[in-house]
């Protein structure tokens, strides 16, 4: 089921935006933001609908989504996300007050790609990663889905960057 498939309205009946009235320009983060989106979009696909991510990139790729976006950092976030979903979901999942199976399935997809990153690409500043899974959060997620997002993320760079400097001087 792709994104497009989704009933256009969210808890609460708040609408939905379409996929058609989601400015798909590279926003100001440039094109690693766009890659960033457009695997969100891809891995909520793969979340929702199923399928291998081979199959989601090509996809993609044929329906022209992957154009003015870093496609290499596409193609590590959708590979790497489906990959380790088990185990990403197994890091977030003591910090959820629910099971990660009852999450929003775009918050479920954003904390997935907030936690890959977290773990797997240190050279991004975890600041960058938290306001990027929030930010895909107030345009993809439910009505409050981004201060969730955000305090999970939060919890994440604790348990992920422990070694980080900045890092551990945040709140408990």
């Amino acid at each position: 089921m792709t994104i497009r498939d989704q009933p256009l309205t969210m808890p609460g009946g708040e609408k939905r935006p379409d996929e058609d009235e989601i400015d798909q320009s590279v926003p100001a983060g440039g094109a690693r933001s766009a890659a960033r989106r457009v695997a969100v979009q891809a891995l909520y696909q793969w979340r929702v609908g199923g399928g291998e991510a081979d199959a989601i990139i090509r996809e993609f790729a044929a329906a022209g989504r992957l154009v003015d976006i870093e496609k290499a950092y596409f193609d590590v976030l959708v590979r790497g996300v489906s990959d380790q979903a088990p185990e990403l979901v197994r890091i977030f999942d003591q910090f959820l007050d629910r099971p990660a199976t009852q999450l929003d399935p775009i918050e479920y997809t954003i904390l997935l790609v907030a936690a890959f990153e977290l773990k797997h690409r240190v050279e991004i500043p975890y600041p960058a990663i938290i306001d990027q899974a929030t930010q895909l959060a107030r345009v993809f997620g439910a009505t409050d889905g981004h201060r969730f997002v955000n305090a999970v993320a939060d919890r994440l760079v604790r348990e992920l960057r422990p070694h980080d400097p900045a890092a551990r001087g945040r709140r408990a």
